[in-house]
C-alpha cells in the first residue's frame, strides 16, 4: 500500500480540532462535562483526545520511515529525528513560557514536549526492532510501568497508591521538575508517566504495519473493529485493578485509548479509503496536513487574546474576557455561549488552515 492514506489525515484533523475545542472555551466556569478531562480516575470524551493523536503518530511513522529508508542511510534518519525531537521540545517550551520566559518557574513539562520524547522513544525502537520485538516493546513497558506504579513504595504513602498526591509519578516529578510543573506536586506530562504514553506510540507502529500488510482493504476494516473491541475490554478490565487514568497515563488507560483509536480510525478507513466517501472529510484533512502548525498557532493567539486588555464598561479586561461577554455570553448565555467561543475557535483556525491547504502549503516539522 503505497498511496497516502487519506483516512488516517482525517483522523488527524479530526483530533486536532478536538483539541483546539476543548482548550478554547470562553469561560472555564462555564464548561459541558464531555469537554473537560475526568478529574481523576475514569474518562470523558475529552481524555481520548491525547492519546488519539500519538496513536496516530505511530501509524504514520510506519509509512514515512518506509519512505526514508528507501532514500537515506540510518544514519541520516537518526539525525532526522534528533532534529524532530529538538524542535518539538523547543515549541513546547516556546508556548510554555510565552511571553515572560521566566526560567524559574517555566513549565517544562507539556503536550508538544511529550510528543517530542515519545516520537524519539518510539522511532528507535521501530528503526532498531521487527514487528515481534515491537509488540513485546509495547507489552514490557505497559507491565513495567504498572509494575513499579503498584509496588515501589512512596515515602509517606507507601507503595499503590494511585491518589493525586501519592503516586510514584508524582514523587518523581516533584524531585525532578519541582517548581517547573503544571500543579505544584504533579503534571499531566510528567516524566514517568511518559513511560506509558511511548506504548500509546507504539501501539499506531502495530497498527501502521498492519495496514501495510496488503490484505484486502474489508478485511482490514474487519480486524481495525475486532482488535478495536478486544484493546477496550481489555482495558476495562485493567482498570479493576490499575483505574484508566489520563493524568497517570495508566496501561489500562492506554489500552482502553487504543482499543477506541483502533474502531475511530477503522470508522474512517472504511468511509473514506473503502467506500470513497471523501468529501466530507475535507474540513479534517485540511487541519490533518498541518497539524502542528494550527495547534502552535491557536496557543499563541489564545494567550495573546488573554494579554490584550480592553475597557469593558470603566474596568479593564482581557479581549478573550470582552468577546465572551459580550457577544457570546449575552447572546446564547454563559454555559452556551462557552461553547460557541470555543466552536467560532474551530471555524476561524479551520478558515486559516484553508487558505494554506488551497495554496499547498503545508508545514512539516
Amino acid at each position: 500500500m503505497n498511496e497516502r492514506l487519506v483516512s488516517l489525515d482525517a483522523f488527524r484533523g479530526i483530533t486536532i480540532a478536538g483539541m483546539i475545542l476543548v482548550n478554547n472555551p470562553g469561560s472555564w466556569g462555564h464548561v459541558y462535562s464531555p469537554l473537560l478531562h475526568a478529574p481523576w480516575h475514569g474518562w470523558t470524551p475529552t481524555d481520548f483526545i491525547f492519546p488519539f493523536f500519538l496513536f496516530i503518530v505511530g501509524v504514520s511513522m510506519v509509512f514515512s520511515f518506509e519512505k526514508l529508508l528507501a532514500k537515506r542511510t540510518r544514519s541520516d534518519i537518526y539525525k532526522k529525528v534528533l532534529k524532530r525531537t529538538a524542535i518539538l521540545f523547543a515549541l513546547g517550551l516556546f508556548l510554555s513560557g510565552f511571553p515572560k520566559y521566566d526560567l524559574s518557574t517555566l513549565r517544562i513539562p507539556g503536550v508538544l514536549q511529550r510528543i517530542a520524547l515519545v516520537y524519539c522513544a518510539a522511532s528507535f525502537i521501530f528503526l532498531n526492532s521487527d514487528i515481534r520485538k515491537q509488540v513485546w516493546w509495547t507489552v514490557g513497558l505497559l507491565l513495567f510501568y504498572w509494575g513499579i506504579m503498584t509496588l515501589i513504595p512512596v515515602p509517606g504513602y507507601g507503595a499503590g497508591d494511585l491518589s493525586m498526591e501519592g503516586n510514584l509519578a508524582a514523587y518523581v516529578d516533584s524531585g525532578l521538575l519541582s517548581g517547573h510543573m503544571w500543579k505544584e506536586t504533579w503534571d499531566p506530562e510528567g516524566l514517568l508517566s511518559t513511560i506509558p504514553a511511548i506504548a500509546t506510540t507504539l501501539s499506531g507502529i502495530l497498527t501502521g504495519h498492519f495496514l501495510k500488510s496488503g490484505r484486502d482493504k474489508m478485511e482490514i476494516t474487519g480486524w481495525l473493529f475486532t482488535a478495536g473491541w478486544i484493546l477496550v475490554l481489555i482495558g476495562l478490565f485493567w482498570h479493576i485493578l490499575f483505574p484508566i487514568n489520563k493524568p497517570l497515563w495508566t496501561s489500562s488507560y492506554v489500552v482502553f485509548t487504543s482499543g477506541a483509536a483502533l474502531h475511530f480510525l477503522g470508522f474512517c478507513y472504511w468511509l473514506i479509503d473503502v467506500k470513497g466517501y471523501q468529501k466530507w472529510a475535507k474540513p479534517a484533512l485540511i487541519y490533518g496536513m498541518n497539524a502542528i502548525a494550527v495547534f502552535v498557532l491557536s496557543g499563541l493567539l489564545a494567550r495573546v487574546m488573554i494579554l490584550v486588555k480592553v475597557n469593558s464598561n470603566g474596568s479593564e479586561t482581557s479581549l478573550k474576557g470582552w468577546l465572551y461577554e459580550q457577544v457570546f455570553s449575552a447572546a446564547l448565555g454563559p454555559l452556551n455561549g462557552s461553547l460557541a467561543f470555543a466552536i467560532a475557535n474551530v471555524l476561524f483556525w479551520l478558515a486559516m488552515m484553508a487558505i494554506l491547504y488551497n495554496r499547498r502549503i503545508f508545514i512539516k516539522i
